[in-house]
């Protein structure tokens, strides 16, 4: 049996097929899943839209205390079943009657504990008592049908309900992680498909992450009115956007540093993009970052990517491109803005969104692109990773940074590269000068490292010039792919 979901759900199809089969499995004995994910991503809307489809039961945690959270949960357990004198005397007892939920009918029935990072703060052994309630002998494995789901946005508490030796590892038959959306996803959520150019200027600055479309309040309706859009939402100091880049870092109890991790952000931002230069950038020795590194990782704000060619020369980038914009545009020139110079703002800081937004992002969603989105035939076969790389060269004597590399994992042997790619998001059209380097780089690769030639992809915001349309044209090994490719085409 598959739930229904609804119309006002955007996307998050996968998602819904898991959790769907999950919580309708006719299957006897209790079942455990996981879901996850930063703040305002729709977690909550997903899990209450599939239980109002399957009669299901949600209780959403507050930061109160053990007690108070107790009776709030005896209250809505008592109007979901109709049993006004219920009164939970502890959690274990809690955990024993959200069991029995299952034991009502010969359906399945489906429990939600949200906000569960709230109710272990208050009852740090409410872990162990879903344990014990789970046990394989015990009687919600041998006459319950409870499909138990636990949800939260405290991403190292949720993990570390599965880890080590946690109470509930090895009980949970789901665990879901719920991203923000793909470039493709955020455009249609937008209603900006039509317009590719909007839509990637819009993801440039705030990502897939759904809620920030009703805190910008509308969507831009045009390129050329882009830079007033940007000044009435994400830059206006009365916009719920405006200190959003800030507040995600208070969010996260694991951020404790929080002025060292916004510096950390903050060079990697402005291009300190290996622990190197992020540690002269912030005059710190190299050693002293591991840890925070780690942490902006684990919360999923960095992301840290291997060369593709050579071990040990990972780069770090920013996952989140609201922080991107609050650092380079809404911290260093708060001021201004709050003095309502928003328009000017962004008009005079031109290049920086260029060089620092634009760039980085469009290199990021052509990356996307060659992983997701390219046919078998486009790459020569389906891309395992894609990365970055820097090869180096004798002949210029200096390395020449790549911005795609896709890959094909192989088991028991190297991995094989499947084409290399360069992109451009300048203004004007790319050329065959670009196409000449591409030809240049794929020397540089060790065949050892390919069965056949790399495939050469090109990447243009702006489009390509004639000339390299009829070269490419003229050549098999050659794709070009502009932004409505990207939108749009494999």
């Amino acid at each position: 049996m598959t739930l229904e979901k609804p119309d006002y759900l955007h996307g998050r199809d996968r998602e819904w097929a898991t959790l769907s089969a999950f919580a309708t499995d006719p299957a006897m004995g209790a079942r455990l899943a996981l879901v996850y994910g930063r703040r305002r991503q729709g977690k909550t809307m997903l899990l209450e839209a599939l239980a109002r489809a399957g009669g299901g039961f949600v209780f959403t945690g507050l930061p109160l205390t053990a007690r108070q959270n107790l009776v709030r949960l005896s209250r809505a357990y008592a109007a979901f079943t109709g049993e006004v004198a219920t009164a939970f005397a502890d959690w274990e007892q809690a955990v024993d009657a959200l069991m029995r939920l299952g034991e009502r009918s010969d359906q399945p029935c489906l429990v939600v504990l949200d906000e569960f990072q709230y109710l272990m703060d208050g009852e740090p052994a409410l872990p162990g008592f879903i344990q014990l309630a789970l046990e394989p002998l015990g009687r919600a494995q041998t006459r319950s049908r409870t499909r138990l789901v636990l949800c939260g946005s405290a991403l190292h508490v949720m993990r570390g309900l599965l880890g080590g030796s946690a109470p509930l590892r090895g009980r949970a038959s789901r665990e879901v992680m719920i991203r923000p959306f793909g470039f493709r996803d955020s455009a249609d959520f937008w209603d900006l498909s039509a317009d590719p150019q909007l839509a990637f200027q819009t993801h440039a600055l705030l990502g897939g992450t759904p809620a920030y479309r009703g805190m910008a309040g509308a969507a831009p309706s045009s390129v050329q009115d882009f830079g007033r859009w940007v000044a009435e939402a994400p830059l206006a100091d009365t916009s719920a956007l405006f200190r959003e880049g800030a507040v995600i870092l208070h969010e996260d109890p694991e951020l404790s540093d929080v002025g060292l991790y916004y510096a950390v952000l903050g060079a990697i931002a402005r291009g300190s993009c290996r622990r190197g230069e992020i540690a002269a950038a912030l005059g710190r020795s190299d050693q002293s970052l591991a840890h925070p590194l780690t942490v902006l990782e684990h919360t999923q704000l960095i992301e840290r990517v291997d060369d593709a060619f050579r071990q040990r020369r990972p780069v770090y980038r920013i996952t989140e491109p609201v922080i991107r914009l609050h650092q380079l545009l809404i911290a260093p020139h708060e001021p201004e803005l709050v003095g309502g110079a928003a328009q000017q703002v962004w008009e005079e800081n031109a290049d920086t969104v260029t060089s620092k937004i634009y760039g980085p992002h469009f290199e990021e969603i052509a990356r996307q692109w060659a992983l997701w989105h390219a046919s078998p035939e486009t790459l020569g076969a389906r891309a395992s990773a894609v990365l970055s790389a820097t090869l180096a060269c004798r002949l210029h004597q200096q390395g020449h940074e790549l911005d795609v590399v896709a890959i094909r994992r192989q088991p028991y042997d190297r991995d094989a590269v499947l084409a290399i790619g360069e992109v451009k998001s300048t203004a004007k059209p790319v050329g065959d000068g670009d196409l000449e380097r591409l030809d240049h780089l794929r020397e540089l690769i060790p065949a050892d490292r390919y069965e056949e030639p790399p495939r050469l992809l090109l990447f243009a915001r702006h489009g390509f010039t004639r000339e390299l349309r009829q070269s490419a044209a003229s050549r098999r090994d050659v794709e070009l792919v502009d932004a409505e490719r990207l939108y749009t085409g494999g």
